[in-house]
């Protein structure tokens, strides 16, 4: 399979390098023309060459599919007329359905496909532009946390995206077939209100000693600085098209606000959306209205325990 990917940038990269065992050849073009030329170094060379425009990429020594082999590598234009059996967009969301009318006739006798990250706009794009084969597929995880869950909506399948599909199962990603609308709402709380709930937190934190961190204040630091780890413009590209960031701020300022009451009320909501059995209470002085024991240190066993 002759593979055309559009966006060099680190999910390019890492779908070419995972449907690496079902290709003959790959081909870049960037907006960013040495963003190109450095994917088709990475990629035909791991390891030897492995840069970004902004720096160093993932380390992926350690990669299965990368160590397998390397497929044939190259640059071309950005508006090259060349044929492909699949042209692969992994441009910003934004950018995905003036690509898809710009690239469909590069897949005329193959698959258009994108990994973008949204689905909605990109598969209307393609059912409306696309001459042969389209399907969208949203890796739900950053490169260098693969393998992972795959999301994927068909549109018209043929061999070529199942080739795709399978190159993908065959990297150990788990693929699950689901609707735009699905996804796209999916969205909304999975990458914009999980990624404002943990900006949020990173912001509002004090510098305290890691002595200090708790089983829940732990895994919060450790995600901010997973999230932060990326590039601000994806995630303002995801907030902007999901939308979900102010569901979030507004459940903040109604637990900020509540009183003693209100935020028992809000906890015990918050405890069936997650699916929570409650743990044993303070002990047997916990008194029957709620209120605080005698010892509000927690000493005694009386008091607050918070989340140990």
């Amino acid at each position: 399979m002759k593979l055309f990917v559009v966006g060099a940038g680190e999910m390019g990269r890492w779908l070419a390098r995972t449907l690496a065992p079902a290709l003959d050849g790959v081909a870049f073009a960037d907006v960013d023309p040495a963003a190109a030329e450095a994917a088709t170094a990475a990629v035909a060379a791991p390891g030897d060459d492995d840069t970004t425009p902004d720096g160093p990429a993932a380390d992926d020594s350690d990669d299965p599919v990368a160590a397998g082999g390397s497929p044939d590598a190259r640059t071309v234009p950005l508006d090259t007329d060349e044929t492909f059996d699949c042209v692969a967009l992994a441009v910003p969301i934004p950018a995905v359905p003036d690509a898809v009318e710009a690239h469909a006739a590069n897949a005329a006798t193959g698959a258009l496909v994108d990994v973008s990250g949204a689905m909605t706009d990109p598969l209307a794009a393609m059912a409306e532009h696309a001459e042969a084969e389209y399907a969208s597929f949203h890796p739900l995880f950053a490169p260098p946390r693969a393998p992972g869950r795959v999301a994927y909506v068909p549109g018209e399948v043929g061999a070529v995206v199942e080739a795709v599909r399978d190159a993908l199962r065959g990297a150990g990603n788990d693929v699950f077939e689901t609707t735009a609308g699905e996804h796209d709402g999916a969205m909304a709380t999975v990458q914009t209100g999980a990624h404002t709930a943990v900006l949020a937190y990173a912001l509002a934190a004090a510098d305290v000693r890691e002595e200090f961190h708790t089983p829940v204040s732990e895994p919060l630091a450790e995600l901010a600085r997973t999230v932060t780890e990326g590039d601000p413009g994806v995630y303002a590209d995801i907030r902007e098209a999901f939308g979900g960031a102010e569901a979030v701020a507004e459940a903040a300022r109604e637990l900020a606000e509540a009183d003693r009451g209100e935020f028992a009320d809000q906890f015990e909501r918050a405890r069936e959306r997650a699916g929570a059995e409650r743990r044993g209470g303070r002990g047997g002085n916990e008194p029957p209205d709620g209120r605080r024991g005698a010892d509000p240190t927690g000493e005694s066993g009386d008091g607050p325990r918070g989340d140990r």
